[in-house]
């Protein structure tokens, strides 16, 4: 049996084509047709054309919207090559070539992993052969001429963004405690404007950092990410100059667009102590801390505990000591810890101070109080006084904290089960008293 004699037509090899696109921006990817759609269009039409040597686009799309060129850090480009190293891939095919990299070194890197898998290289816009010497030199020309752009661009970036800064205009970062961004410029939150100017005035009257961090977090004051502040927090937040209504650029400043948390007077006096040497402003910091529960604390068991210091080196460390300790007596059983530090336990006592002195139901009990001695006692400016103890506990000595101290706290009692704190109500009509009577005198000046 005879079979018929034929021709045989010999098939081009089959080039598997992965078409690369990127954007820079995010802006538009949302659109139907968008700017890397555009690109993969043009890319597959240069492809079709190719039909004839045997290429073909394969289905995997290898998109990067959103990121920048000067980097290899993309997700479509690290799954392009994964590919390539698994052999799947033949030629490389881009709209442009900085469209793959802006980057001359980066780009010399990416050709030397497709010389090792032999994968071609192509720019639907730029005809150039990377396996010849010249198609080389024109690739590296284009690339230096890419990369020049980026620079350029870069600089004009830079010099835009400075020039902004010189006129006091927001550009964007980490918003800081006390504003918000509304049009893209910084205005003030009062809720939290009110913390700033709290920190800011408690400080000149501690005159301590590590004394106010330990007072704050004893009472719960949190950055806005919720952490609880500590003295890196602090001294960013006393050397920030957006409070003062400036803007700084490299470390000059510039009058800004947004309003001032803090004045300038109380500006200086924080940082006329920020110039001072931590020891010595520690030093201020111990001769002013009285023991402010000296006669008002005890243990679980009834025994009261000391105000005690122990220096080593240069520092003192102020603790309350039960007496049991002290005095080397037996306690029978658990009764809590019989020593504790002065700082920790004074900030925790003076935070359910403040938030007595907050609750409603206290405001209305100390304005019935104040009713029954004097019935024409004037409610707003009770309500008001009480509004403003914060600022008020800032402002006094030591000594007259102390006397407030014992005013309003009856009682601390450590125990196994923490911290109990028993509050008089009753001392808080005194204060209001003290604080109704210099307004009044203000007024009649």
């Amino acid at each position: 049996m005879s079979r018929a004699s034929g021709s045989v037509i010999a098939m081009p090899k089959r080039h598997r084509c992965a078409i690369y696109t990127r954007k820079s921006s995010e802006e538009g990817l949302d659109m139907e047709f968008n700017s890397l759609d555009a690109q993969r269009e043009a890319c597959e039409a240069y492809v079709t054309s190719q039909r004839a040597e045997g290429w073909a686009a394969i289905r995997e799309r290898y998109d990067d919207g959103g990121f920048s060129g000067g980097t290899l850090d993309r997700p479509g480009l690290k799954r392009l090559l994964a590919d390539i190293e698994a052999g799947l891939i033949d030629v490389i095919v881009v709209y442009k070539i900085d469209r793959l990299s802006r980057s001359l070194m980066d780009f010399a890197k990416l050709v030397e992993v497709f010389d090792r898998h032999d994968v071609t290289f192509v720019s639907v816009t730029q005809s150039f052969n990377t396996t010849t010497s010249m198609g080389r030199l024109t690739l590296n020309i284009l690339l230096s001429f890419a990369q020049f752009e980026r620079e350029v661009i870069g600089e004009r970036i830079r010099d835009k963004f400075a020039a902004s800064r010189k006129r006091g205009m927001w550009m964007g970062g980490f918003v800081p405690l006390g504003y918000r961004v509304e049009n893209r410029k910084l205005v003030i939150d009062e809720t939290e404007a009110a913390t700033v100017r709290m920190i800011f005035a408690r400080f000149v009257t501690i005159g301590s950092a590590t004394t106010l961090t330990r007072a704050l977090v004893a009472e719960g004051v949190r950055s806005r990410r919720g952490r609880l502040v500590d003295k890196g927090f602090l001294y960013k937040l006393l050397n920030n100059r957006v409070y003062v209504g400036e803007a700084v650029h490299k470390g000059t400043s510039y009058q800004g667009e947004h309003e001032a948390i803090i004045d300038r007077k109380l500006w200086d006096k924080v940082h006329s102590i920020l110039q001072e040497s931590p020891r010595a402003r520690a030093a201020n910091t111990r001769r002013a801390e009285p023991a402010l529960l000296k006669g008002l604390i005890f243990t679980e068991n009834g025994t009261a505990m000391t105000p005690t210091a122990t220096k080593k080196g240069s520092r003192l460390y102020r603790y309350y000591t039960s007496m049991d300790l002290i005095r080397n007596r037996a306690t029978g059983e658990a009764v809590g810890p019989l020593r504790l530090a002065a700082g920790m336990i004074e900030g925790a006592v003076v935070g359910e101070m403040r938030r007595m002195i907050r609750a409603p139901e206290v405001a209305a009990r100390t304005i019935e109080a104040l009713r029954q001695e004097n019935p024409t006692a004037d409610e707003p400016a009770i309500i008001s006084v009480l509004g403003s103890f914060d600022q008020l506990w800032t402002s006094l000595f030591p000594a007259e904290q102390a006397r407030i101290v014992r005013l309003l706290v009856q009682r601390v009692t450590i125990g196994t089960e923490g911290i109990a704190v028993d509050l008089r109500n009753d001392g808080l009509g005194s204060i209001v008293r003290d604080m109704i009577a210099p307004r009044k005198e203000e007024v009649r000046a």
